[in-house]
């Protein structure tokens, strides 16, 4: 296949194909949402408190079942488990878009099929992360996970919203939920049709061995004998908790009440991140992963968070787009390069419990994140709030880099590397 089209190689893979095609369809729909959720909670409650609100409900169950999440995703056949997220999630969507277009839906309602929806997504997160290696030979695993950071981005990113936005102003909000519903319904028949995913030897040996907890207590064990683990888990969390609830929470009150703009404009703004993020894959599916692979990962992680601050010192809908476009290249960028360190580095049996904690460990504070958010924009100012989460969040992650054991991934990953050089040609 010619160097230019290296980020599709993995579509050769017909399970693989058919995993990311599913996958597409529904993120689709996630973007459509993205919009949606934070106009309509805008439209029944003009506070950012409001979102807040809605966020943390959406963000406590996911972060209290995502260990539970990671040892089911280990011990059962991973298709079943994406299978019942995604069914679950599609149910939930489908009764929030029913009770915006009768018009009885209310704040409270949204919070709690928007715990419902956190709680299937718990489940998902770490089942997918822990799937692909199962899919993909290791030698394209790079070159696989380039190709998702190319298609969430350009399908949450860019194409849902922006569709979203058009669906809301010509439709109405509750059709942007329904149709959101309707992706998960595809994505779950393209995961039955994936058939059964062949686990690896260990899984028979294991099957009956121990109990849930014993198996989650494994994965917390391997995760703390290893510094570079842990302690990026540990920056997330605390650079989640500084910036991702101003983020998520101020910028569509930004669009919609500093900028002037409309749910069209959120959408242009969130599809800017979409090309930043796109841009980001078609790089590194080209350069595949850096020598100083955890550098590479801290450097770009804090170029992003700072770009929060941008958020707070735009004046108009496009300066946003800019600011958007910026955090999602290097936040991809960095993402790319982490997720494939997590799987060349960590043993198989034990990767859907390992991202389970990265999950569990790095959003732990964000349902803190979102309900300060609101209140700290009402002391300080939504601007200042943007300004110093930005700047704030950025210095801690860098700091982190620097911590004993950060960097000893970059020491062992060339070994890794040259025991899957090969590339099978299929």
């Amino acid at each position: 296949m010619p160097s230019h089209m290296k980020l599709l190689v993995p579509l050769r893979l017909p399970g693989f194909r058919l995993l990311w095609t599913g996958m597409t369809i529904s993120l689709i729909g996630d973007g459509i949402t993205l919009v949606a959720i934070a106009w309509q909670v805008y439209e029944l409650s003009n506070l950012p408190t409001a979102l807040g609100i809605t966020m943390m409900a959406m963000s406590i169950p996911h972060f209290l079942l995502l260990l539970l999440g990671g040892a089911v995703s280990d011990r059962f056949d991973r298709r079943w488990v994406m299978l019942g997220a995604d069914l679950v999630r599609g149910m939930a969507l489908t009764v929030l878009g029913t009770l915006s277009l009768l018009g009885i839906l209310e704040i409270w309602h949204m919070t709690v099929i928007a715990a419902i929806y956190g709680a299937g997504s718990a489940f998902f997160g770490p089942a997918f992360d822990a799937v692909v290696p199962e899919l993909v030979p290791t030698a394209l695993l790079a070159q696989a996970n380039s190709l998702d950071q190319f298609v969430r981005p350009t399908a949450a990113r860019l194409i849902g919203p922006a569709l979203g936005g058009w669906i809301i102003a010509s439709f109405g909000i509750g059709w942007a939920f329904i149709i959101d519903a309707i992706t998960f319904a595809i994505s779950a028949i393209c995961l039955i049709r994936l058939g059964k995913i062949v686990q690896r030897e260990w899984k028979d040996e294991e099957e009956g061995s121990s109990s849930l907890w014993a198996e989650i207590r494994e994965g917390l064990v391997f995760v703390w004998s290893r510094t570079w683990l842990w302690g990026t888990f540990l920056a997330a969390t605390l650079a989640y908790l500084i910036f991702l609830g101003p983020a998520e929470v101020l910028l569509p009150y930004m669009v919609k009440n500093e900028l002037g703009g409309h749910a069209g404009d959120l959408g242009m703004v969130l599809a800017a991140g979409g090309v930043g993020a796109v841009t980001a894959s078609l790089i590194m599916a080209q350069r595949g992963l850096p020598a100083r692979n955890m550098c590479f990962v801290y450097v770009s992680w804090s170029l992003a968070t700072l770009m929060v601050a941008g958020y707070g010192i735009a004046r108009v809908p496009w300066e946003a787009m800019i600011a958007c476009f910026i955090f999602n290249l290097f936040e991809s960028a960095g993402l790319i390069v982490w997720i494939t360190t997590k799987q060349l580095l960590v043993p198989s049996r034990l990767l859907g419990r390992v991202s389970s904690v990265d999950w569990f460990v790095s959003i732990g504070l964000m349902p803190v994140s979102y309900a300060l958010a609101g209140p700290v924009a009402e002391l300080l100012g939504v601007r200042p709030t943007l300004i110093g989460a930005g700047v704030l969040g950025a210095v801690i992650t860098l700091a982190f880099l620097f911590l004993p054991g950060i960097r000893l991934a970059e020491q062992i990953m060339p070994a890794v590397a040259r025991q899957h050089h090969a590339v099978p040609d299929h």
